[in-house]
């Protein structure tokens, strides 16, 4: 096993000046490669070589792509090539970036598994609307990325897959339920990636793997029915940097003639932020109730320090939400939405399902089987939601970890194994997570970016949460977390 016990290579924004090897140019922030396409300093065709090459030398060790269509990526390629050279239509806002997109969200005419043997042999009928703008924007989808099954799990592993590694220690999971995603991003297999989100899967597997991950408020940007109407629910972009994390999610947003929950107007993220002096920030390390490891807390306070350096106000607060309610209202919430799905799929195909998803289809099933349960459900959501919107109406953001560990392990599904922090042992592995009271409170937009390193060499992050429909705000703090403690964007893998 590589020694991965910290960070390799070089910190910050890639050295344009001297693009020596294929695995530098994989690396390209996507705001850099469309300057380059402009400027014909670049081919789309040269950073889709090195993308693939790139992920033709990992790929056996992280495990992170469901699918992959290359070829076809180098002739969308080429096409993107004479865009820029004046021939054909012009270029369009991706024009010719890779973009790899979450399996869970369809392709018409490609396979549609959810990561279930069961589902195997599908076939797509329509293409998500997600990725439909991703393609109408001139991005390439050259790969499709893993998930858990029926991406119920903040780790990446499946029957039909295999098990998902985190680039910075292979030992280590890149979280889920957007896990090949982010692992990918990391890995430099792909320059942006899409993910969805029903309890922190955006977020998890960007705090893992040191990447950048956006819950978008619900309805910012379209989904597909049922799930649309399921307010828990959010698709959003992945990237390694924030600038490349809405030059997607400008992209992705707006209303679509398919989802009536969609938001008019579209909102659009301005293309530069400014500082943050002034900017009110509420720390909470715990956000109640929660242990966390030492090591992510640490993290988490350098986080507050470099913003407080910046010129933000940051003071550090109580947050009167309990870590029990939240979770106990989350299963409900999945025994009423989610869970009956998994249910009925096992009902036909228990054999081919994975341990984890029974379980999962168990556990929800269990918490709805009281009478009144779906009230008992709403009231502690609108008690979370309360307690954030009066926080919220005295700063701009909140921040706080992502997950109170640094990572999960990747061989493991956690079903008898206990997380125990700071001797604190979880009924659940799902606790650890400190994502889903945003999901509760799903109007708040959330960016996770990293914070740092753990002594494992995973890397652990915070996450920057926004009043209801404020995007700018959080974009521009997590644009000023990324100027004044550059993270590193390279696994030594």
């Amino acid at each position: 096993m590589t020694d991965h016990s910290g960070p390799t290579g070089p910190t910050g924004p890639t050295d344009l000046t001297d693009l020596t090897d294929l695995t530098d140019l994989a690396y390209l922030p996507a705001t850099e490669a469309l300057r380059r396409f402009r400027d014909r300093s670049l081919s789309p065709v040269e950073l889709m070589t090195a993308v693939i090459a790139r992920a033709e030398a990992v790929e056996s060790k992280v495990n992170a792509l469901a699918e992959r269509t290359f070829e076809q990526a180098l002739a969308a390629a080429r096409e993107a090539e004479a865009r820029y050279g004046g021939k054909g239509a012009a270029p369009r806002a991706l024009e010719g970036l890779p973009v790899a997109t979450k399996e869970e969200q369809p392709l018409k005419g490609r396979r549609s598994t959810d990561g279930s043997l069961a589902f195997r042999d599908e076939i797509a009928d329509e293409t998500h609307p997600v990725v439909e703008r991703v393609q109408a924007a001139g991005g390439i989808v050259h790969a499709r990325t893993t998930t858990p099954e029926f991406s119920c799990a903040a780790f990446t592993q499946s029957r039909l897959w295999g098990v998902t590694r985190n680039p910075w220690n292979l030992e280590f999971s890149p979280g889920g339920s957007s896990g090949g995603a982010a692992a990918a991003l990391a890995a430099g297999e792909t320059t942006l990636a899409t993910g969805s989100d029903i309890g922190g899967s955006i977020r998890i597997p960007a705090s893992f793997t040191g990447t950048v991950g956006y819950k978008p408020p619900y309805g910012r940007v379209p989904a597909m029915a049922p799930f649309n109407l399921d307010t828990y629910c959010h698709d959003g972009p992945m990237a390694r940097t924030v600038g490349d994390t809405a030059l997607l999610q400008n992209v992705i947003a707006g209303p679509h003639p398919l989802d009536a929950v969609s938001l008019r107007p579209k909102f659009t993220l301005p293309e530069r932020f400014e500082g943050v002096e002034g900017v009110r920030v509420a720390l909470s390390v715990t956000l109640g109730d929660w242990p966390v490891d030492p090591e992510v807390e640490a993290n988490t306070r350098a986080v507050a320090e470099a913003l407080r350096a910046a010129g933000a106000v940051v003071e550090e607060v109580d947050v009167p939400i309990t870590r029990a309610h939240v979770m106990e209202a989350a299963m409900i919430h999945f025994g009423s939405v989610f869970g009956p799905y998994v249910t009925s799929v096992a009902a036909e195909h228990g054999d081919l399902l994975t341990a984890y998803a029974l379980d999962f289809a168990e556990r929800t099933a269990e918490a709805v089987r009281e009478p009144g349960s779906i009230m008992r459900g709403l009231e502690l959501e609108a008690a979370v939601q309360t307690t954030l919107g009066r926080l919220l109406d005295r700063y701009d953001v909140l921040l706080c970890p992502t997950t109170a560990i640094p990572a999960l392990r990747a061989d493991d599904d956690y079903l008898s194994t206990k997380v125990v922090i700071g001797g604190v042992e979880l009924d659940s592995y799902l606790e650890a997570a400190m994502t889903t009271v945003f999901n509760i409170a799903s109007r708040c937009p959330v960016l996770s970016v990293p914070s740092g390193f753990a002594s494992t060499g995973v890397p652990t992050g915070v996450q920057v949460v926004g009043r209801t429909y404020d995007d700018a705000a959080v974009f521009r703090v997590a644009t000023a977390i990324e100027a004044v403690r550059p993270w590193n964007s390279r696994p030594a893998l």
